[in-house]
Order: C-alpha cells, then structure tokens, then sequence
C-alpha cells in the first residue's frame, strides 16, 4: 500500500453510499481502504483512502440528524462545490478505468489550451472529478492570447 501523505488540507467527503462510494473509489481510481469506522446500524461514520499518488481521501455516510435535518451530500443538495482532481501519468487509461467502473463524463477527455490533457467526470455518488496528464508547457505569450480570446473585454 502506498503510504498516506497527509501534508495539506484534505478532503472529506458526505456521501450516500459510503460503503459503495468506497468501493468505486477502489476501482475507479486506485485508491485502498485504510480505515473505516461504522456506526452501530452499519453507516460508515469515518473512512480514509489512499490513493496510489499518497493523496487521502476522507469519507462519511450523510448523516441528517447530526445536521439540523439537512442532508449534505452533493446527490441530495443536488450540486458539488468542489471537483477534486488527480494529475496522472496516462491520463487515457486512468479516464477508461473511471468510466468502466461506473463514472459519467461531464467535460470530455481532450488536450487543452493550458497543456494538460484533462477531462471532467462525475461519480456515481454526485462528486465531480478531474484527471489529467500534462502535455506541453505554453508560452506566457500564448496563455494571455487564449485567455483574452475567451474573454474579451467588455466595452
């Protein structure tokens, strides 16, 4: 197992379907399994992954009555404010594995003006991803050129 590498802020998922979340994370994205804590009705009130990067991923069942009667995972308030994202080597086989294991694609995998080739996808779970691989180093000449062509100023 590679070795968690909890130097900076980490995420902590609410999601329904912990235990699933888990799994497909397993499968879509290389991560292991290295705690899970359930409730005495079987939720999981704390997990950790680790993915092959050394990144941690934290997890929990949503749990409403701790919450003011509010759900707060992204399928129940119907929108993710966060897209976590994962730099890989091969980009195109770590995207196939994502969509095999059950991912929906959100922005397609495609090299892009900044020079990673990168794509958006959604989870099974509502938890909006993205993956790349770099590419190409633009020039700064170049990143202004794009960046003023998507948005030219208003006048």
């Amino acid at each position: 197992m590679t070795e968690p590498n909890p130097r900076h802020p980490l995420p902590h998922l609410t999601v329904e379907g912990a235990a699933a979340a888990i799994d497909f994370y397993a499968r879509a994205f290389g991560a292991t399994e290295a705690s899970r804590h359930l409730t005495p009705d079987g939720r999981v009130l704390h997990a950790s992954l680790v993915f092959p990067d050394g990144g941690v991923l934290m997890l929990n069942d949503d749990f409403p009555e701790f919450a003011g009667g509010r759900s707060r995972s992204p399928k129940a308030v119907g929108i993710c404010s966060i897209t976590l994202h994962i730099t890989v080597a091969d980009v195109d086989a770590a995207w196939e594995r994502a969509v095999a294991a059950g991912a929906t694609i959100a922005m397609p995998l495609a090299d892009q003006f900044w020079g990673d080739r990168y794509g958006k996808l959604t989870d099974p779970f509502g938890q909006d991803w993205s993956l790349s691989s770099p590419r190409r180093k633009p020039s700064a000449e170049e990143m202004a050129d794009v960046t003023a062509r998507m948005f030219p100023a208003k006048g």
